[in-house]
C-alpha cells in the first residue's frame, strides 16, 4: 500500500508542476494584482457618484450672452446675431466648457443663421471664455419683386429683407422686371440663372454704380431656367433712360468676351466724351461688347421701357451694323 501511495504521489506532482499556464497564474504578485483590479472594477461606479461634478462649478461654466462674435456685426448684418443664433437653436442661457460636443454645437448653430457665410472657428478657453470666429454675407443686389425687394449676396444667397430699411435698401444696386417672388427662406439660394449672373454683375459694379450714372440691371426675357448663368446677357438702365448693353456677366469664358474692368474704362470715358449717356439725342440703346469700338442707336420710348428680350440680343450680335446709328471710337468721336 505505501509503494501504491508513493507511486500516485509521483504521477501527480510532476501533471502539476508541468502545467505553463497554471504556474503563471499562480503568482502571489499576480493574484494580488488581478484582485486589486477586480476591486477597482467593482467600487469605481459607486466612486464616480461620490466625485464633484465638475460641470456645474461656476470656473467652468459662462453665460451665453458672454461669447464674443469676432468680428463684431455692424448693419445691415443685425446687431443682436447672438441672440437670434442662440434663440433660432435653442441654446441655453449658460455653457458648460466642459462639455465635448459644445465648440461643434455652437458651430452647427452659427452656420444656420442666413448672414452667416462662414464659420472661420469656435475656440474656448480658460477661465471661461469663448471666442466666434465668423464671416458675414455682404448684399451686393435689391431685387425688385411685385411686393418689394429682396436682398442678395454674390452668390444668389437672399438675405432677411427685414434687416434693410427704405434708406438701407437704396445703397444698392437694384434689378428690375423680376416677374415673381420665389418661395424660398433666407440663406436658400435663389437658383435662377439672370439672378445668378445679375448678383455677379452687381457686386462688380457696385463700388463705381453711382459714379457709372447706372439706375438698374434689366431682367431679360425668354431665358432658360438651365441657361448657364455665365451665357446670361445683361442690360444696365443708365439715368436718362438709356439702356446699356453689358453683355454676359464678369467671370464668364465665353471666346471674345471683354473684362468686367474694360467695359467700365469704356464707360467712364464715355461719359467723359458726353456728360451722360442721353447726349445729345438720346436716350439710346450703348452697346460696350465691341473689341475696337462703342456703338449706340436711338431708342424710341416705347423700346426704352420695354424689356429686353433673348431675339434683340441676337438681333444685336448677329446684325450690330444694320442698328447702329452711330459709332463711338475709342477717341469718344462720334463717326
Amino acid at each position: 500500500m505505501a509503494r501504491a501511495s508513493k507511486s500516485s504521489s509521483a504521477v501527480t506532482k510532476p501533471a502539476l508542476a508541468g502545467s505553463p499556464l497554471l504556474r503563471w497564474f499562480f503568482q502571489p504578485k499576480r493574484l494580488l494584482k488581478i484582485t486589486l483590479f477586480a476591486g477597482a472594477c467593482a467600487v469605481w461606479p459607486y466612486a464616480i457618484e461620490k466625485l464633484p461634478n465638475l460641470s456645474e462649478r461656476p470656473e467652468y461654466r459662462i453665460a451665453l450672452s458672454q461669447i464674443q462674435l469676432i468680428p463684431m456685426p455692424t448693419l445691415p448684418v443685425p446687431v443682436n446675431l447672438l441672440e437670434q443664433v442662440a434663440q433660432q437653436a435653442g441654446l441655453p442661457d449658460e455653457l458648460s466648457l466642459l462639455d465635448e460636443t459644445l465648440t461643434v454645437d455652437l458651430a452647427s448653430a452659427f452656420r444656420r443663421h442666413p448672414w452667416v457665410a462662414k464659420v472661420v472657428r469656435v475656440r474656448k478657453s480658460f477661465p471661461a471664455s469663448i471666442t466666434v470666429e465668423l464671416e458675414y454675407r455682404r448684399p451686393v443686389l435689391m431685387a425688385q419683386v411685385p411686393d418689394g425687394q429682396i436682398p442678395l449676396d454674390a452668390d444668389g444667397i437672399i438675405l432677411p429683407t427685414a434687416d434693410f430699411s427704405a434708406a438701407d435698401a437704396s445703397q444698392y444696386p437694384i434689378l428690375r422686371n423680376v416677374s415673381a417672388k420665389p418661395k424660398l427662406r433666407p440663406g436658400s439660394v435663389w437658383d435662377d440663372p439672370v439672378i445668378l449672373s445679375a448678383t455677379r454683375l452687381a457686386e462688380t459694379v457696385s463700388e463705381k454704380w453711382k459714379l457709372l450714372k447706372f439706375e438698374a440691371i434689366i431682367v431679360p426675357s425668354e431665358v432658360d431656367p438651365a441657361t448657364d448663368p455665365k451665357d446670361v446677357l445683361l442690360e444696365i438702365l443708365g439715368q436718362g433712360g438709356s439702356r446699356i448693353v453689358w453683355g454676359r456677366p464678369p467671370g464668364s469664358d465665353h471666346p471674345g468676351e471683354l473684362e468686367a474692368s474694360q467695359k467700365i474704362r469704356r464707360l467712364e470715358k464715355y461719359l467723359a466724351d458726353f456728360g451722360d449717356y442721353g447726349q445729345p439725342n438720346g436716350p439710346y440703346e450703348i452697346d460696350i461688347r465691341h473689341w475696337q469700338e462703342i456703338s449706340r442707336r436711338r431708342l424710341t420710348s416705347e423700346q426704352a421701357q420695354a424689356k429686353p428680350t433673348k431675339s434683340d440680343a441676337r438681333i444685336r450680335t448677329e446684325t450690330g451694323a444694320k442698328l447702329r446709328e452711330a459709332v463711338i471710337s475709342g477717341s469718344g468721336k462720334t463717326r
